[in-house]
């Protein structure tokens, strides 16, 4: 999402970095580029005409920092109206106390994702502590109530029965009597939708809204929709009440003018957005991290939270101390290979480090995937426990035999290796430096990141690059003054979860 609009606006601050002041003249000219940018993304011309007019008295006011560079000075006024336009998508307004029954209207267009949208949230809920109860209103679509039982059983939810013949209203009661009796802390309804706006609809929903009383009414929109997106959460919010919206097949639009129009025209938070197939692949909004990603900063906030879900912290803990000792075989490297592909999509997760966003055509055109990840894993869990703690033994027949056991080529194994020793040489340096020299040297990397960062074109010996490497004459220090502060609140909070060295 936003890669269009990204690049535009990576490319107008680019020629910024090339004047010496900031003129109104040049102001104007840059203002005219970043409306044709978001006009471009499908950003509604009010919120375009309203955004620009911000971001140009701010530029040639008293903002303007002589010794800031202009594209920093305009990257950071960009930045912080984007915030403000992109808005505060708050948090769920659920009882703290158990047993609550708090009622969660799921409504929408037909095909929008509604449904599985219900189950990535009682999944988001049921991880925090809530018992949640699924309940499927939808009689007219085929197999719909089908659908979200098939979602409970699949993730190990909770769903009402289903009781044929029953209609919206009748399900509706029956609900709220089980949460109530069953003492669940959630109920999430899932009513029917339509392919378009019509009044048995909204009457429908609005009966339902009235009885269940709900906490939250979330509208769920389709981002591919563009400006109708905007039109729909519009209709709905002046004819049912919607509390918030939750932005679905965010990873299938490229624009973005969905999202940056939703809560000026509707005045209603983007609570949620949808980013994949997968149960757990429903994201809280936060329009810093989104702003972030627009302008190339990358997502540090996105990627610490990634890795914390994902990667099992005991393993990495055994995995560092091995490191700092100087020991590191290949079952070492399987064990970082698996955690790398239990992150979820590698290009994704490169494109939230800061400063690589611009190179996301580099990242895309190059061979790093998972299915590059689960050949390397297959090469090392094709040599025997004894190959794996002592490569050195690997001459060519053993060699040969590993790559047909993984069916891959010989060179992908000798790939492999290549990346194991670079490794294995970088560990010996840990070794030599102790717990405080590696101290040391971390409290450096903040200094490193923002000036001398060394030639990410050498990355291609890190694990899961292999071979094939996308910074490749990156130049030495990309990232500039994208790079996030480490030491904000947000990042020192994450940072504090992980396991201690």
């Amino acid at each position: 999402m936003f890669q269009a609009l990204g690049d535009r606006l990576t490319g107008i601050f680019d020629k910024l970095t090339r004047r010496g002041i900031l003129t109104e003249t040049a102001v104007d000219e840059t203002m005219r580029e970043i409306k044709i940018a978001l006009l471009e993304a499908d950003v509604a011309l009010p919120v375009v005409k309203d955004f620009i007019a911000k971001v140009k008295e701010k530029a040639v006011g008293e903002q303007i920092v002589k010794s800031v560079s202009p594209a920093q000075m305009v990257t950071k006024i960009v930045s912080d109206e984007l915030i403000a336009l992109l808005g505060d998508g708050g948090t769920l307004n659920l009882a703290s106390h158990a047993g609550a029954s708090d009622v969660i209207l799921m409504v929408g267009l037909q095909g929008a994702g509604k449904t599985t949208s219900a189950g990535k949230l009682a999944v988001r809920l049921t991880k925090n502590g809530k018992k949640v109860l699924l309940a499927s209103l939808d009689v007219y679509r085929p197999a719909a109530m089908e659908q979200l039982a098939e979602l409970g059983q699949k993730n190990n939810l909770d769903v009402l029965e289903i009781i044929k013949g029953q209609q919206p209203i009748e399900i509706t009661k029956r609900a709220l009597k089980e949460a109530k009796a069953g003492l669940y802390d959630v109920l999430i309804l899932d009513t029917a939708g339509r392919l378009h706006i019509d009044a048995d609809m909204m009457r429908e929903v609005q009966q339902i809204r009235d009885i269940a009383n709900p906490k939250e009414t979330l509208l769920t929109v389709d981002a591919m929709m563009g400006q109708d997106a905007v039109h729909v959460a519009k209709e709905f919010t002046e004819k049912v009440g919607i509390t918030g919206v939750v932005l679905t097949r965010i990873d299938g639009d490229s624009r973005g003018g969905a999202a940056l129009s939703m809560r000026e025209i509707t005045g209603q938070p983007i609570k949620f957005l949808g980013v994949g197939e997968k149960a757990d692949a429903l994201e809280v909004f936060d329009a810093k991290r989104i702003a972030d990603r627009i302008l190339g900063m990358g997502d540090v906030v996105g990627l610490v939270e990634t890795a914390m879900e994902k990667i099992n912290q005991e393993e990495a803990q055994k995995s560092a101390m091995r490191m700092m000792e100087g020991k590191f075989d290949l079952n070492d490297l399987l064990s970082q290979i698996r955690q790398i592909n239990n992150m979820g999509d590698v290009k994704g997760i490169m494109k939230m480090i800061p400063g690589l966003s611009k190179f996301r055509d580099k990242i895309d055109a190059a061979n790093v995937d998972n299915k590059m990840i689960k050949h390397q894993e297959a090469i090392i869990l094709s040599m025997t426990p004894y190959e794996r703690k002592h490569p050195d033994v690997l001459k060519a027949a053993r060699k040969q035999r590993i790559a047909n056991g993984a069916g891959v080529s010989v060179m992908e194994v000798n790939r492999l290796l290549k990346q194991y020793d670079q490794m294995a040489t970088v560990m010996k340096q840990f070794k030599k430096m102790g717990p405080m020299g590696m101290f040391k040297m971390m409290k450096q990397m903040k200094g490193m990141m923002g000036g001398n960062m060394p030639d990410l074109g050498s990355l291609g010996s890190m694990g899961g690059l292999g071979g094939s490497n996308p910074f490749a004459g990156m130049g030495k220090n990309p990232f500039g003054s994208s790079m996030p502060d480490m030491n904000s609140p947000e990042i020192q909070e994450l940072m504090k979860k992980f396991p201690k060295m």
